[in-house]
């Protein structure tokens, strides 16, 4: 039976229910009722059923959504992840000869990859992933789309061990990928605190937390000349920043099998020392700067006259102190004003502290007294000021006095904004300015430390007891950076960050000025909205817009036992994210 409406001369056309029947050798038709009259969504009902709809009694819904997840962001993160060959590099695809596989590896294999973009969507513990993963608490569609299924707490902690095992190659494919012969590698080291003291890595050390009295660890990561990570090593707590260097030339030199590398780090991590120990007799070259006592000794050897920065604020000199290097001195004026009014209002801060102590000594009702309790007294000013090296102190058990120490004030003054860049490379393979802007590329080093730690990914706290569990969770938090770093280079437009660095890097005067924004970061940064008028949005708040993104799973009353899957429509702001993302919106069925 069909319905078929046939027109009508001068008359709305007939709306008929017909069937067809074989007559012979002959099809005819007959009209078995004509529905012209019927209300027009009555007979779409009819139409509907004669397709094979079913009739729902008065009150019952069509369909049902059974369960709807956050999904967006887990696309996102998960599609990058795959479209930069992570998760190759994590698991290499085996030829089909020898795909019998270890189901448990591809399972530990999916667990990495999982926790590894929790770590960016929603940072948290081993517990609090595992239950976020499972199916029955799940708090997105990542357990979903990776087909996991029930996921315990002690899967994962299996999984860091399995990640662990598997380091060496992991940084190794990337150095291939990211480091070549001749390229710079930047380099440098942070801390983390550890929460307990069983870890027998957790030592006391100097922390860049903040914590004091915390138990902590250190660890170094190594980056190529764009920002990008490749490597990461964790260390005692209280090992020194230049006694984590020979590890990382061996891992140069010997694993990655790199012919030439030019190792960048700041004045506390390349020191003399270690160029002579680790880099010069590896063939490595280096960029690093010298420490105040070192520019110090410039100035008073004569070698640097201070009148070369009257018209300019770089300058390439040499000294005997350092034979087959270069020495580029650089001169920040905004730099040295700021040095010069924090070390006032410093030293000014302190003598009014001091000043105090002075008048208590001093005073006849109840003053003062001890040599020892007086030098308790300025000790704790001193402490907390760190003005220490800039006064004269005069204690005894019913005196004090104190005065500036204007001789060595003028002498650091002389030095304020200045800093000096040295390298093994000749002029020929590295001009002056190139030296200086390869030395300030260390910020992104920083900005990547700053992500682990705090922003995005929250390597801390660190609760984990066992030395190579501590390896592996700090490891996947560098993988997990590794995605955000080509997210953000491919989100910039839609991000704060600066999209436009040519612009940014031709408003820049010279090397040592501070850094400019592009006019169209600027902008962005001004209005809160892109060239296209959409919002601008941190990383974190694009992550949580695309999250509304959701993964339904939707049952039909005619097929109750069969359902199916559908995404909410994206809005502009999702379809533009995956557009600069280069991968179309998707998920499994």
């Amino acid at each position: 039976m069909y319905i078929e409406t046939v027109p009508n001369r001068g008359s709305p056309p007939a709306i008929l229910l017909r069937e067809s029947y074989r007559d012979g050798k002959s099809v005819r038709k007959r009209t078995l009722l004509n529905l012209t009259h019927w209300p027009a969504e009555h007979v779409e009902g009819l139409r509907g059923i004669l397709k094979g709809g079913v009739v729902l009694p008065p009150g019952d819904e069509p369909f049902a959504i059974e369960r709807s997840l956050p999904h967006g962001h887990v696309a996102a993160v998960l599609g990058v992840t795959r479209a930069v060959g992570l998760d190759t590099i994590i698991e290499p695809k085996r030829p089909k000869s020898a795909r019998e596989p270890d189901r448990a590896s591809h399972r530990l294999g999916d667990l990495v990859m999982a926790m590894i973009v929790s770590r960016i969507i929603a940072p948290a513990s081993k517990l609090a992933t595992a239950k976020a993963l499972d199916p029955e608490t799940a708090a997105s569609s990542l357990g979903v789309e990776l087909g996991l299924g029930d996921v315990r707490e002690d899967e994962l902690y299996a999984g860091l061990d399995w990640l662990l095992e598997r380091q060496g190659a992991i940084e190794t494919a990337l150095a291939k990928r990211h480091l070549k012969g001749g390229t710079l590698v930047l380099y440098d080291v942070s801390s983390s605190y550890v929460e307990g003291r069983c870890c027998p890595l957790a030592k006391r050390g100097y922390s860049r937390d903040g914590k004091k009295g915390k138990l902590q660890i250190v660890y170094g990561l190594l980056c190529a000349a764009d920002g990008c990570p490749v490597a990461i090593e964790v260390f005692e707590g209280n090992t020194a920043d230049p006694a984590t260097l020979a590890d990382q030339v061996a891992k140069l030199k010997r694993r990655f099998a790199i012919d030439h590398v030019v190792l960048v780090g700041d004045r506390g991590m390349i020191t003399q020392a270690r160029i002579d120990e680790d880099l010069r007799p590896a063939g490595l070259d280096w960029i690093t700067a010298l420490r105040a006592p070192a520019l110090q000794g410039l100035v008073g050897g004569g070698y640097l006259q201070m009148s070369l920065f009257d018209e300019r604020d770089m300058a390439a000199v040499t000294s005997p102190d350092f034979p087959g290097e270069r020495l580029i001195v650089c001169r920040n004026k905004d730099l040295a004003r700021e040095r010069a009014r924090k070390r006032e209002d410093l030293i000014a801060a302190t003598e009014r502290d001091l000043a105090r102590i002075a008048a208590s000594v001093a005073r006849k009702r109840r003053p003062l007294r001890g040599a020892a309790e007086i030098g308790m007294a300025v000790g704790a000013v001193l402490d907390k000021h760190k003005m220490a090296k800039h006064f004269d102190l005069t204690i005894s058990d019913d005196r004090f006095a104190f005065a500036r120490k204007s001789g060595e004030i003028a002498q650091e003054a002389a030095l304020d904004g200045l800093y000096a860049v040295r390298t093994s490379l000749p002029e020929e393979t590295l001009a002056d300015e190139a030296a200086v802007k390869a030395y300030k590329s260390l910020a992104m080093v920083e900005r990547a430390f700053r992500c682990l730690k705090t922003v995005d990914l929250h390597v801390r706290p660190i609760h984990h007891w066992l030395g190579d569990r501590v390896r592996a969770h700090v490891f996947l938090c560098m993988l997990a950076y590794y995605v955000e770093w080509h997210m953000r280079a491919r989100l910039a437009p839609m991000l704060y960050d600066d999209d436009d660095k040519a612009a940014a890097e031709a408003l820049r005067e010279s090397p040592v000025a501070k850094a400019q924004r592009s006019p169209a970061a600027l902008a962005k940064s001004a209005t809160g909205r892109t060239a296209d008028g959409a919002p601008v949005h941190s990383f974190q708040t694009l992550l949580a817009d695309l999250a509304t993104l959701a993964r339904n799973t939707v049952v039909t009353a005619g097929a109750p036992n069969r359902p199916f899957t559908i995404l909410t429509r994206p809005t502009p702001i999702q379809q533009k994210a995956f557009d600069l993302l280069g991968f179309p919106i998707s998920c499994t069925q």
